[in-house]
């Protein structure tokens, strides 16, 4: 009987899924860059090597920046920068002559198994896991020039709502994107939950929560149980590593952008919630 030999390829394609995080820019200043990126992941490193594409899409009116600076601020927080997306020609041109080439990539969310169940939830708003996760560095807004919400964006009470029902373990973070959030179970530390619009949380929030997202500053947060860790509206935020004040610790709490007769324009208001 013939035999015929298989003999292996030299070269072979397959397609594959890859999680890639995706960061997407406000500035490419470096020490703006720097200062939101500690802020939001503190000093170590948050993520474990993963490789990172920056959106540029918010930047379309540069053209260059120092490529390598960046690549390397990223890299003290464990990220791999591997390319870039949107933006102008003459920026992309320029990331791919320091060695980021542009990145053609899909906008279809990628899903964990194990994700929480989504009700009535909106298109594109997922949970992902850390290495999965689009992360939005800007520079920190100050008192003085609070952050303004995006043209053309829909007040955040009249966005769509994703409900997260079981409590979140530290590393796991859940973005409602266009969409505000409610979360039925508890925010442990070293967890992140980000929205679009406002976010309400029916248990202890223990990690880092950040409401409008996108720049709604009419966006809040709102929790029956405050031991956070960090706390931001439009990009205005508060931290708490010496511990939040007794004032504040296991209450329920408000927090949102001054705003109302005799308030200071701009302020981020850590209040308590009341309930009666």
């Amino acid at each position: 009987m013939l035999q015929t030999k298989k003999t292996s390829q030299l070269i072979e394609f397959k397609g594959t899924t890859l999680p890639v995080v995706v960061v997407t820019l406000r500035s490419l200043a470096a020490d703006e860059i720097a200062a939101a990126a500690s802020a939001l992941f503190g000093n170590d490193p948050f993520f474990d090597g993963d490789p990172a594409l920056l959106d540029l899409s918010a930047l379309a009116d540069l053209t260059s920046a120092d490529w390598r600076q960046i690549s390397e601020l990223l890299k003290t927080h464990g990220l791999h920068l591997i390319g870039v997306r949107g933006g102008s020609d003459d920026l992309r041109g320029s990331a791919a002559a320091a060695g980021f080439p542009t990145c053609a990539t899909s906008e279809r969310a990628q899903r964990e198994p194990s994700a929480a169940r989504e009700t009535d939830a909106p298109s594109g708003a997922t949970e992902r896991a850390p290495a999965e996760a689009a992360k939005v560095l800007a520079a920190p807004a100050t008192s003085q020039t609070p952050a303004k919400a995006t043209p053309g964006a829909p007040p955040a009470g009249l966005l769509p709502t994703l409900f997260i029902d079981r409590p979140l373990r530290s590393g796991q973070q859940v973005y409602a994107r266009s969409s505000n959030l409610v979360v039925l179970g508890a925010v442990n530390a070293g967890a992140e939950v980000i929205a679009d619009g406002s976010i309400h949380i029916y248990a202890p929030l223990r990690g880092r929560a950040l409401a409008g997202a996108g720049g709604e500053s009419g966006a809040r947060i709102l929790c029956t149980r405050f031991d956070a860790e960090l706390v931001s509206i439009a990009g205005l935020y508060r931290t708490f590593d010496g511990g939040v004040p007794a004032e504040l610790a296991g209450k329920a709490v408000q927090v949102r952008l001054a705003g109302r007769p005799g308030e200071e324009t701009g302020k981020l208001l850590v209040e308590p919630l009341r309930t009666d």
